[in-house]
Parts: C-alpha cells; structure tokens; sequence
C-alpha cells in the first residue's frame, strides 16, 4: 500500500508527465476520492484509520492528460457512498425531466395550430429545471472543460427566469378571477430576476438579493398554496384539476423548505426540491394520459357518428341515375368529409320528362350536410309544378327561409322535355350551366359556352323571385351541372382550376357522358395533387347529360 502511495505523491509532483492507465485501474478500485484535492487510502490492517493525502491544486486542473476514469474520479466531490448515491438520482431525475420538457415541447410543435401554450410554459419550466439540476452535479461538470464560473452563471441566469416560465403556466390553468393577481407576480419577477442578475454580475448587494430571492420564492409557493387551499371552487372542481394542484402545491412545499434551509431556518441535509418537483411532474403525467385516453374515446364516438350520418346522407342521394330512351347521365358525387353540403336529385314525371336539381349549401360537415336534407324534402314537394324552373327554385326558397342564419343554398334546376327536344334552366346563386353542342361522339360543331340564368341564393329572403329560360336542343348536345367545388380546385401555387380550364377539357373530350365524367375527376385529382395525399379543398358534384342521337 504505500507504494501506491508513493505513486500518488509521485503523480502529484509531476502533473506533466503521462500516467499509466494500468496504474489508475490498480487504486481506482482502492481509493475514495474526499473532495477535488484529497485522496483517502485505506491502510492494509483493516483497524487502522485511514490516512489521508492532499494533492496540489494544479493536479486537479491537469485533466487533458488523465485517463477518463481518473479525471471523472478526482473531480466527484463525493465522499460516501450516501452522496454518491444522491449525486447519481439527480442525474436520473435531471435526464427524466429533461426528457419529459423536450417530449412536451415536441408535442406542442406537432400540434403547431394549437393555441394553447400550456405545453411551451411547462416544457420551458421542465428544461430549465432538468439543465440546471444536471449542472449541480459534479459528475456532468467532470464531462465539460469549462470552469466553474461557467457553470455559476448558467445556474444564476436560470435561477433569475426559472420562476417567470411557472408563473406562465399556472396562468394558464388557474381561474379567470386569479390571473390578474398573476399577472402581477409575473411582472414583479421578471423585474426581479432582471435585477437580481445585474447585482450579481456587477458584485453589488449580492447577499440581500440572495435574501430577497428566498424570501420572494416562498411568498409565490405560499400564493399557491392559499389558491388551493381557499381559491378553488367547492363544488365542479374536475380531478384533472385538483391533481394538478395537488402536484404544484407538492412541489411548493418542497420549494419552501429548500428555501427556509437557505434562509438558515431550517437545517440544512440534502436538496430533496428535485423529489417535489419529480412529483409535480408525474402529476401532470397523469392528468395528460388521462386527457388522451378521454380525447380518443371522444373521438372515436364522433367517428362512429359521422359514419352513422355518413351512411344517412347516402341515403338520401339517388341509389342510381334515371335510364331514359335518349338521354344518358352521369352522376359524381366526392365529398371533401365524411358527410358534406352538395346534393343532387332528380325529379322524373315520366319516360318522355324529367326534372334535376343540383345544390350546394355553404359550409362543410354535419351542419350543412342537415340542411341538404332539408332541401331533399322540400324538393320532393315540387313536383306539382316540376316543369317551371322559377317555381321550383321559389318554392324551395320559401321552405328554407327562417330554418336558418348562417347558412344559404346556391342551385341550379333544369327541367328536360325529350318529346320537344327543349331544356328549362334556372339558376340560385349557383355557377353557370355548360353547353356544348356537338355533331356526333368525335365532331364538335361549336366550343361550349355558358348559360346563366341566376336569381339570389335559396334561404336569405323569403320574397325573392327566380327567372328561367328555355334551350332548345340538338340530338349530340352536352349539357355539364357542377358545384364550384370544381372551379375553386387548387393546386400547390394555389391556383385555380377555374372555368376556362373546364371548358378546354369539355372541348377536348370525345368521351361518353360516363368518361368524361370519370376523366374530369382524375384530371381534377392531378390538378389538386389529392393522390399525393393533398386535401380536397371542397365538395365535388358534376352532372353530365347526353342527349343522344335517334337510333
């Protein structure tokens, strides 16, 4: 043994000269390290005390050349196994921390529309206390080059703010009727902290400022605590958020002792703040996971719904299109959701006439997708005079007017007589009918052209009147009802799809009523980049007539 002690003063007089790794794995196991200068060398005969060896300071400083277990081993300032342990729990509790704050703040980023900041506040909280924790442990400055003043002023900066990032997230949580109470605290400690950092940097009245800390610390935990003591209300207070301050008032507690040791009231044993605040952290673990848990279930049972009302609004659209003796339509119907605001249906008198609506209600989801089946029922009503379009539209207007006030109906309703070959158009607000006459499947006589005949949107003004006009029509003539879904189609340059592209595509299609549906679709799908997982930015209905030639 006292060869090895020679090694140590040896290694002590020489700082420069390199050590034998072989060596440091021989007394590593042996030696207990008392404080950064100091070694403790246990005698051979176990009853003999154990003698103790001072090194130089600059031995301590000269770590650039030491093996990485030594430079660890002479810069723990534990001296039993009770501190070491001590040491190693900060470090997991700082780890644990560190890594809830970034998973917090993860979080708040993946929800970036959210605003709700509590999870900014309270991962800056956690981060800030998990660095600082870390950084009061000899075993992670031992991994740093930097000097202690380094570390000093790191640990001051967050020690000055670190209370500001609480009092941000307790007002987030706390009652209306408390925050301007809060509001106050918050102020006074950023102008606290601001002055606290410049009394200690500049060296002036660093021990009052110390005192003041302290003692302002302690008033803020004890507002806490009054809070949850007298603030809550008795009665609606949710679990959620009796153990959420359940947790604070944990960790307050913890905060004042640690205080009141600093203040000397208290005799000083260990920092046992980081256990409070592990507790207040578990808390909100708790409260979170429960949050999820309760959020899936809720949404699970709105999904369940939709596809409940989803299933109700395919019902109320026709199961399939009317196959009349020399007219082919093809019907499209892509909603942007689950259940949407379009609508079509088709009123037929008999083989020789038929009447088709297509609707678009403003909004999107259930509300609109309600009042589509308010316009089903009051179109079924129509039929009385299905053949004048400006009766239809003005019939249906008086069955929606006072249903509603933030919605409103645009339409567009044909009536078609095959026997005289003419087509009755009006419209409610709604895009221009499409017409395009053609010779036969692969002439064009003419590019198609825009038919309008409009009157004010269904369900604003219960006295409003329609108008309509009659089209006579060729055998080969086209006739395309749609949505503006279609037009307001944009891309990724937000550009859109608009009219005149529709119409080029109508001119340069020799596709049956059916293909040229399903055409459109694709090419409205490649203009939108929907296949690349884009969303649809609205409702889609697209109607196609074919009046076909006489066989």
């Amino acid at each position: 043994m006292l060869s090895v002690v020679n090694q140590i003063v040896t290694l002590s007089r020489r700082p420069t000269d390199p050590i034998d790794c072989n060596f440091c794995a021989e007394i590593l196991p042996r030696v207990e390290i008392l404080e950064r200068k100091r070694v403790l060398v246990p005698s051979l005969n176990n009853d003999s005390p154990k003698r103790v060896f001072a090194l130089p300071a600059w031995t301590t400083y000269n770590r650039g050349q030491m093996p990485l277990p030594l430079a660890l081993a002479t810069d723990i300032s534990a001296s039993t196994r009770s501190e070491l342990r001590w040491e190693v729990a900060g470090v997991a509790i700082g780890c644990v921390l560190l890594a809830i704050g970034l998973a917090a703040m993860a979080l708040f980023l993946f929800r970036r529309r959210s605003s709700d900041l509590t999870l900014v506040y309270f991962s800056s909280f956690a981060i800030l206390y998990a660095v600082r924790l870390l950084f009061w442990q000899s075993i992670i400055r031992s991994l740093f080059s930097a000097s202690r003043v380094v570390f000093d002023r790191i640990d001051l900066v967050i020690d000055c703010f670190i209370p500001v990032t609480f009092t941000l997230f307790l007002l987030q949580i706390i009652e209306p009727r408390w925050k301007n109470a809060l509001r106050w605290v918050f102020a006074a400690q950023l102008a606290f902290g601001a002055t606290r950092l410049m009394s200690t940097l500049l060296h002036i009245g660093e021990k009052a400022m110390s005192l003041a800390n302290n003692i302002f610390v302690i008033a803020v935990c004890a507002l806490v605590g009054v809070y949850y003591i007298y603030g809550r209300p008795a009665r609606g207070t949710s679990r959620e958020v009796t153990i959420t301050f359940a947790g604070v008032a944990i960790f307050a507690l913890f905060a004042i002792a640690t205080n009141l040791q600093d203040l000397k009231v208290l005799p000083r044993y260990r920092n046992i703040e980081p256990i409070g605040f592990l507790v207040f952290v578990c808390c909100l673990g708790y409260v979170a996971a429960h949050r999820t848990l309760a959020k899936e279930e809720r949404l699970l049972a709105i999904n369940k719904e939709l596809q409940i009302a989803n299933q109700i609004q395919s019902s109320i659209l026709p199961r399939e299109v009317p196959r009349l003796a020399g007219l082919e339509i093809a019907a499209r119907y892509v909603p942007m959701s689950a259940v949407a605001g379009d609508f079509y249906d088709f009123l037929v008198l008999d083989e020789r006439h038929i009447g088709i609506l297509v609707a678009d209600v403003t909004g999107h989801g259930v509300p609109a997708a309600l009042i589509a089946s308010m316009l089903k029922v009051a179109f079924a009503g129509q039929t009385a005079h299905a053949e004048d379009p400006a009766s239809v539209l003005a019939g249906l207007n008086r069955a929606l007017c006072g249903k509603f006030e933030e919605h409103f109906v645009t339409a567009a309703y044909v009536f078609v007589d095959l026997e005289k070959l003419v087509l009755r158009y009006g419209g409610a607000g709604h895009p221009p009918l499409l017409l395009a006459s053609q010779g036969n499947a692969h002439t064009r006589k003419s590019a198609s052209r825009e038919v309008e005949a409009n009157g004010l949107m269904l369900g604003l003004f219960p006295e409003a009147t329609y108008s309509s006009l009659e089209i006579p029509l060729d055998p080969g003539d086209r006739i395309v009802l749609y949505t503006d879904g279609i037009l307001e189609s944009m891309n990724t340059a937000r550009e859109e799809f608009g009219k005149s592209r529709l119409k080029k595509f109508l001119d340069a299609s020799a596709f049956s009523a059916s293909h040229l549906a399903d055409a459109l679709l694709v090419e409205l799908r490649r203009w939108s980049a929907t296949d690349l997982g884009r969303a649809q930015d609205d409702d889609i209905t697209l109607l196609v007539l074919d009046f076909l030639p006489s066989p």
